[in-house]
């Protein structure tokens, strides 16, 4: 088994708190309200959202997946830190056995926050991942992270 590694930043304008509770605490009843073209709805299978939990998502009919699966390795909502790992979905992944990710989101000296993740694909014995698989993945992420942006900046109150 291999393992690819990827690191992205990005930066918004809004609180780093802001952000770590929508994507992370509270992903599971903003993001379907948000993008129910994509996703139709997101639920913990096992726990509650604490270390362990598993979170599945679903997603909005024709397209590729139909859901994916997520457990929630670490999680520490002083240091606005997550770590977690995609361990199923349907169809299964060809190439994938797993992708762990890291997510922590820090204080900008601009103002608002910068988002660090990385990601460690985990690939099936004897398989390689081309970068442009890679970036398929990284497109969407940052896609829903920017939706999420545009909501908060739009309803401040949130």
């Amino acid at each position: 088994m291999g393992v690819t590694s990827y690191v992205h930043e990005s930066k918004t304008v809004v609180a780093p708190e802001k952000m770590f509770k929508a994507l992370i605490f509270d992903s599971h009843n903003l993001i379907p309200k948000i993008a129910p073209q994509g996703i139709k709805n997101i639920v913990f299978i096992e726990g509650d959202g604490s270390v362990g939990s598993i979170k599945q998502t679903n997603f909005a009919d024709g397209g590729h997946l139909k859901w994916m699966k997520h457990r929630i390795d670490a999680i520490d909502s002083e240091k606005l830190y997550c770590k977690y790992t995609l361990i199923e979905s349907e169809p299964s992944f060809e190439k994938v056995e797993r992708v762990v990710y890291e997510v922590k989101f820090e204080a900008s000296a601009e103002g608002g926050c910068i988002c660090k993740m990385s990601s460690e694909y985990h690939t099936k014995e004897g398989v390689e991942l081309e970068e442009e698989e890679i970036k398929k993945g990284k497109d969407k992420a940052l896609g829903l992270f920017k939706v999420v942006e545009e909501h908060l900046i739009a309803n401040p109150n949130y």
